[in-house]
């Protein structure tokens, strides 16, 4: 009998090619775009993923003050974070988040959704957020994503 013999592909890095890639965040819901950023800064888009590697590709994103919440999230939906003195707990809504740095919002969403490791953490040194529509990366010249 004729078995067939499948290797697992890892990949090196050697063979990592990594890409600029620009996203219009205006007026897209905010977990819909940063599960799209996710995806791509994870390399999950690529058919050369590899768990333990950072094969993704590098993310801009524009017009990060212009996403948006449905329903009354924008007031109700609550961002934890603790001071690590006893009683720390601070409580702070996606709309104050929004007004004192439109960047974090984005941010905090795609943190959420990589790894909670050293992987993670390097894989969120590729997103760079921009309130505005103007970006710092023309040099690289970045590939334009519809949403």
């Amino acid at each position: 009998m004729d078995t067939l013999s499948f290797k697992t592909y890892s990949a090196k890095p050697s063979d990592i090619e990594k890409k600029w890639v620009l996203i219009d965040a205006e007026d897209q819901p905010l977990g819909r775009v940063s599960t799209v950023i996710a995806s791509i800064l994870r390399g999950k888009t690529k058919p050369t993923f590899t768990p333990h590697m950072d094969t993704g590709d590098n993310v801009i994103v524009i017009n990060a003050e212009k996403v948006k919440l449905s329903g009354s999230k924008m007031t109700d939906k609550m961002y934890f974070r603790h001071t690590f003195y006893p009683g720390g707990e601070r409580f702070t809504s996606a709309a104050d988040m929004l007004a004192k740095d439109p960047t974090s919002l984005v941010k905090t969403a795609v943190k959420g959704m990589l790894p909670k490791n050293k992987l993670g953490r390097q894989l969120l040194t590729n997103l760079r957020v921009y309130a505005g529509p103007v970006h710092n990366q023309a040099a690289q010249n970045p590939e334009i994503i519809e949403l």
